[in-house]
């Protein structure tokens, strides 16, 4: 009974972003394989991780604090980044932070081979997560930025099915690898993959970025000047400032200090009744 309709996210997923950069139709099945396998870099190596974890221990000498350490330290900051790293996307360019994304990962991954400490490891398993955070939303924007949206629920399909594939794929890869070569084998993986990941991006996935507003927002606040009388003479300017010509408020600011207030009347000679004298 709970999957019987369709998640309520999908529908929005398709539908929220716009075809900024739609791609040709030659290009479409090279901009889906630039994707996939670039996520599928980060995905891949948050499991095959954990297979080569008790091999890693035993080469490094690391404990079981440093065993945790190198698990989570990806975990932690592909978690804290992710949307930071969409925005930069949407701002400097999807396609540029994307392979900004998985140069970072690609180093931080032979950075990983070559660790001869846990702590080493540790540190390079944080630049991974920064690269992954990167990467990661940067493949469904490019596919959001790419695709029309006649196309885009089936591109996001195929992406999500490929994703789930290669997460699974990862352990069985990665105790193939540890078994047989080594456990910094499996993270040295990562670099063919980045290879055609860039070769493809470059040639076949096009630029794509949010428009900036034609006309930026400005924020008013409407002050009467029975508002601006019950303020004291230093906040009248500041007040004053938002909607009042700047040297008008400056010229007003320098009267009140010297005691004269020009939008208020000032009074005039006293009349007297002419019985009134005596």
């Amino acid at each position: 009974m709970a999957n019987i309709g369709r998640p309520p996210c999908d529908e929005g997923v398709v539908r929220a972003s716009r075809a900024s950069a739609p791609c040709t139709l030659a290009s479409a099945p090279w901009v889906l394989a630039a994707t996939i396998i670039g996520s599928a870099m980060a995905f891949i190596d948050g499991t095959i991780t954990n297979v080569a974890l008790p091999q890693i221990q035993e080469r490094l000498g690391a404990s079981a604090v440093d065993a945790q350490w190198i698990v989570e330290a990806y975990t932690l900051f592909l978690a804290a980044l992710i949307l930071v790293g969409g925005s930069l996307g949407d701002h400097y360019g999807r396609r540029r932070i994307f392979l900004l994304g998985v140069g970072i990962f690609t180093v931080a991954s032979v950075a990983c081979a070559l660790a001869l400490t846990p702590g080493q490891l540790i540190a390079a398993r944080a630049v991974q997560g920064v690269g992954g955070a990167l990467l990661v939303p940067g493949s469904l924007a490019i596919i959001g930025a790419s695709f029309r949206e006649e196309n885009r629920g089936k591109a996001i399909g195929t992406w999500s099915g490929f994703s789930g594939i290669t997460t699974a794929i990862g352990p069985v890869l990665g105790g193939y690898l540890v078994d047989n070569v080594s456990w910094r084998a499996a993270f040295l993986l990562n670099v063919p993959l980045a290879i055609s990941v860039i070769f493809i991006a470059l040639r076949h996935v096009p630029e794509s970025r949010d428009q900036p507003l034609q006309r930026p927002l400005r924020w008013r606040r409407r002050w009467d000047r029975g508002t601006l009388r019950r303020l004291p003479a230093p906040l009248e300017g500041v007040a004053a400032s938002a909607t009042q010509d700047p040297a008008r408020t400056a010229q007003r600011g320098r009267d009140r200090r010297r005691g004269y207030a020009p939008h208020r009347a000032r009074p005039g000679p006293r009349r007297v009744a002419p019985g009134g004298l005596r």
